[in-house]
C-alpha cells in the first residue's frame, strides 16, 4: 500500500438511465425513488457504494487488501473475527487484554482497514467490536457520497408485462399467461457529489493514493458490469474532480459544486438522451488557484 493521500478532494459525477430503474424503493413497490415535491429522481448513496464495492471485488478478486466487508452472504461477525485471528486475540479475553494494551482498539481498526477496501474507503460500523466496548467499532471513512438527484424532473412509468411460463401446474390448467409489472424511468440524468478527506485518511483509515485511483476507476466503470433487466442502459457520463493543494482544503465544497452545471438544450422539452443536454460547464472564475480541476471523464 502507498502512503495516505495528502490532498483534499471533491468530485461531481453525472450518470444517466434509459428505460430502466436506477434505484427502486422497496416501500413503494420498487418504484424509482422520487422527490414528491419537485418530481426529481433520487438515487441513494448506498446504491452507488454497492456498485463501487462490486467493481473493486471483481477487479481485485482475492488480492490482499482489497476484500469487501459489506458483502452478500458473508456475516459481518465472520469478517470481524479475521482481525482477532490475525492478532491472535481470543474475543472472550477482550476486557483483560484491553486493560493490558491501551492501543488494542487502534490495532484492531488498522487490521480491518488494511484488509477491507470498503472499510478503508467508506468506513464501517463493526458490531462485534462495538458490543465488546471497543472504540474501533465505528470507523469514519474519508470518502462520502451524497444522494444523487436528477437534473430535471422524471416521470416513472409502470409497464405491464406477461410471461407464458406458469408457476404451478394447477394454474397452468386455468390460464396460459401470467401478468406482472415493472417500473421504468424513460430517461434521467442524475448528479452525485462526493468528498474525500485527507485528514481522515491520515488519522484513521490509511486511504492511499492507489486507493484513490481505484475509486476514480470504479466510479467511471460502476455500471459497466452491473447490467440487468432493470438497469439495462446506465452509464457514467462525466466525472469532475477538484484537487486541493492541502490536507484541509482551500475552498468551501459548496462553492466548487456550484461551479459545475449542465442544462438541457433550449429546444428540448422532455430529454430522452444525453445528447439532449449541452456540455458539462465549469465556471473557472469561481475556482481558487489553489484548487486544480481534473476532468476524469
Amino acid at each position: 500500500m502507498s502512503d495516505p493521500i495528502k490532498n483534499r478532494y471533491e468530485f461531481v459525477v453525472y450518470f444517466d438511465v434509459e428505460n430502466g430503474n436506477p434505484n427502486g424503493d422497496p416501500d413503494a413497490g420498487n418504484m424509482p425513488r422520487i422527490d414528491p415535491e419537485t418530481g426529481h429522481g433520487l438515487v441513494t448513496d448506498v446504491c452507488l457504494k454497492r456498485k463501487i464495492r462490486n467493481y473493486v471485488e471483481m477487479v481485485h478478486e482475492d488480492e490482499p487488501g482489497f476484500d469487501i466487508y459489506i458483502k452478500d452472504g458473508v456475516p459481518l461477525n465472520a469478517s470481524d473475527r479475521r482481525a482477532f485471528d490475525e492478532l491472535g486475540i481470543d474475543a472472550k479475553e477482550i476486557k483483560k487484554l484491553k486493560k493490558d494494551d491501551p492501543h488494542l482498539d487502534e490495532a484492531l481498526r488498522d487490521v480491518m482497514c488494511k484488509t477491507f477496501y470498503d472499510v478503508r474507503t467508506f468506513g464501517a460500523v463493526m458490531t462485534t467490536f462495538t458490543k465488546n466496548n471497543l472504540n474501533c467499532g465505528q470507523v469514519r471513512g474519508p470518502v462520502q457520497l451524497t444522494f444523487s438527484r436528477s437534473v430535471d424532473p422524471i416521470i416513472p412509468q409502470e409497464v405491464t408485462i406477461t410471461r407464458v411460463a406458469i408457476t404451478t401446474e394447477d394454474d397452468a390448467q386455468k390460464k396460459g399467461t401470467e401478468m406482472g409489472r415493472k417500473y421504468i424511468v424513460p430517461y434521467g440524468l442524475y448528479r452525485c457529489e462526493g468528498y474525500v478527506s485527507a485528514n481522515l485518511a491520515r488519522k484513521v483509515t490509511g486511504f492511499s493514493e492507489d486507493d484513490l485511483e481505484l475509486l476514480w476507476e470504479a466510479l467511471i466503470n460502476m455500471f459497466e458490469h452491473d447490467h440487468s433487466a432493470a438497469r439495462g442502459k446506465m452509464a457514467v457520463r462525466s466525472l469532475i474532480v477538484f484537487k486541493h493543494d492541502s490536507e484541509l482544503g482551500n475552498a468551501p465544497s459548496h462553492c466548487l459544486f456550484d461551479a459545475v452545471s449542465i442544462a438541457k438544450n433550449p429546444e428540448i422539452d422532455a430529454p430522452r438522451s444525453f445528447s439532449d443536454y449541452g456540455d458539462v460547464k465549469i465556471d473557472m472564475g469561481a475556482i481558487p488557484p489553489e484548487v486544480k480541476v481534473i476532468r476524469k471523464l
